[in-house]
């Protein structure tokens, strides 16, 4: 089976812990998405998963075994590393089927193996040619096709698209997508890139400093993130926070470091807002809306600093008292710098976080 469990998991490198009790279960034929910056845990939590990383406390479990201390070979999983580390001298079909040859697999079940993944990557036409004669993305679906013949349950990604080009990135991103909808087996995805994660994932755990932020699908890590660092690392641009006091808890209002009072009426607040607490409202650059204000919509006033024209939109970089914020709008005509704009947002689209702890509101 393809569940997938981390028990309370400690890795550490001496007396530094990397990642400190950390619990994770990953349900059958999931896709999961570890994001987050370098050095945040993510690739070691992978191979714990692999059995490329011990672990000081804790349990992994796959399926119903524990294979904690298992060797790799032995966990039922296939891996496919952010460098292709394909044989140079084999052909792609010897790549393909070296390690099945290893194992001592008959060689019927090899070629109807390597025939089976070769149909599905759309690279029976490369079988007979050298990684040398390969291109970027030939030579990642070559690596795809590796862990794919071994027929297990689980597979796992370590950045496997981070040394292609931003088009074929694209295009081999719907490809691991189709492979997991046709193949129906547990992925688990390692990636900094937050449109991969967004765009890939059932579920995106991100991570920082060894623990994870936030564990949920990618509409309510995007939508509803759970605390200040989540919601400033995922999405591009980043969301705006604009500093604020509370001054009427029972009224939910604020006032921004500029004194303007801002009512947040409508906002559905997860923990109480309390008289004087310091927060910062959270607002995404698409959230913004520069046309007529709709109704119970919050407005404050901006000078443009700069106007970047991105084809079909535009983004506006706007200062609002000792503030910059950043909205993104569709048509890029009419909006010049120095040029005073008013923007307005709705109360129940944002986040607002506690500015000591980070954490929602």
């Amino acid at each position: 089976m393809g569940v997938v469990h981390a028990r309370n998991i400690t890795v550490a490198y001496g007396a530094f812990k990397v990642i400190e009790n950390l619990e994770m279960h990953i349900e059958e034929g999931e896709f999961i998405v570890l994001l987050g910056p370098s050095g945040c845990g993510k690739s070691t939590l992978l191979n714990c998963v692999a059995g490329l990383q011990e672990v000081v406390e804790g349990q992994i479990w796959i399926g119903e075994n524990n294979v904690t201390w298992a060797a790799p070979k032995d966990r039922g999983i296939g891996m496919v590393f952010q460098s292709y580390a394909l044989y140079p001298r084999m052909t792609v079909r010897e790549n393909l089927s070296f390690g099945l040859r290893m194992s001592g697999m008959a060689k019927p079940e090899i070629a109807e193996r390597v025939a089976r993944a070769a149909d599905i990557l759309q690279i029976e036409n490369l079988l007979d040619r050298r990684p040398s004669e390969l291109s970027g993305g030939q030579r990642q679906r070559v690596a795809i096709g590796r862990a794919l013949v071994r027929d297990v349950e689980v597979f796992l990604f370590d950045e496997p698209l981070s040394n292609l080009d931003a088009k074929l990135r694209t295009e081999l991103r719907v490809e691991i997508k189709k492979l997991h909808h046709d193949l129906g087996s547990t992925m688990i995805y390692v990636t900094h890139d937050q449109i991969e994660a967004l765009t890939l994932a059932d579920k995106i755990a991100v991570m920082y400093k060894g623990v994870i932020q936030q564990f949920a699908p990618p509409k309510e890590v995007y939508a509803r993130p759970a605390n200040r660092f989540v919601a400033g690392f995922v999405g591009s641009p980043a969301m705006n926070f604009i500093e604020a006091r509370v001054v009427d808890a029972k009224a939910m209002t604020v006032k921004t470091e500029g004194g303007t009072k801002i009512s947040l009426a409508g906002y559905a607040a997860e923990r109480a807002f309390v008289d004087g607490q310091r927060v910062e409202v959270g607002v995404r650059p698409e959230q913004w809306i520069v046309d007529e204000a709709p109704e119970g919509a919050v407005s404050l006033d901006t000078v443009i600093s700069v106007v970047e024209p991105m084809g079909p939109e535009s983004l506006i970089w706007a200062k609002t008292g000792n503030t910059t914020i950043t909205a993104k709008v569709l048509d890029d005509t009419g909006y010049d710098e120095d040029q005073p704009l008013q923007v307005h947002f709705l109360p129940e689209q944002i986040s607002v976080f506690d500015l000591k702890s980070g954490k929602r509101m």
